[in-house]
């Protein structure tokens, strides 16, 4: 029988994957030279979010607009079944893939909540088949079905995060949250969580004792 009051969210870019899957994905989608140029158009955007004095989510979509703007829904999602089945792939780690079914198999609900686009994280999850649900950022598209360059949604970074998951739980919130993360864009879940792990701070906590929470500092 699953303890659904027992929740682990998990953070993608740099937590389960080795490296930023939006990077690659973007790469192998447009190829090098259209990457590089639209890194070159969005470098404002980009160099301002590195400065703080432009908001991620405006920067992202600037990029986005520069690379992959103007391709239709269909054509994403079929470069996003090939990346899923392909090169990422080759982007996943292993013991994180292990602590994911660790926790399912413990009958607790697993979320992924990722800055990165559902557009192929929820296929691969999907695939996976332990997650509850796929919290992360939502391409917006226009009336004839193009990239508009923009987000349905706002970036799913920081603080959005613990937005997103108690939009998601509404009004009946974990007994025990487990969050893991791995950057800065997973602080406010982390202090949400009773145990929190960020990649670099430490070993991952063990699973046996779910009883006694031991909330993030």
């Amino acid at each position: 029988m699953r303890d659904t009051s027992i929740i682990a969210a998990f953070d993608f870019d740099g937590t389960i994957s080795t490296t930023d899957s939006l990077r690659v994905f973007v790469r192998r989608t447009v190829g090098t030279p259209r990457f590089l140029t639209g890194a070159m158009l969005a470098s404002p955007w980009l160099l301002g979010a590195a400065l703080r004095l432009v908001d991620r989510g405006t920067a992202k979509a600037a990029f986005l607009r520069a690379t992959i703007g103007g391709r239709t829904q269909g054509q994403l999602e079929d470069d996003a079944q090939r990346f899923v089945a392909g090169p990422l792939q080759n982007l996943l780690r292993p013991e994180m893939l292990a602590r994911l079914r660790q926790h399912r198999a413990l009958g607790h609900r697993v979320v992924l909540v990722s800055a990165s686009p559902g557009l192929y994280l929820r296929p691969w999850a999907n695939a996976v088949g332990v997650f509850d649900a796929v919290l992360s950022t939502e391409l917006a598209f226009d009336p004839q079905g193009r990239f508009a360059g923009q987000f349905a949604q706002p970036n799913c970074w920081g603080p959005e995060k613990v937005r997103r998951l108690e939009a998601w739980w509404t009004h009946a919130p974990p007994r025990i949250l487990f969050a893991y993360g791995d950057s800065r864009g997973d602080k406010e879940m982390a202090a949400r969580a009773d145990h929190a792990w960020i990649r670099g701070q430490g070993t991952l906590m063990p699973l046996i004792d779910t009883d006694t929470p031991e909330r993030a500092s």
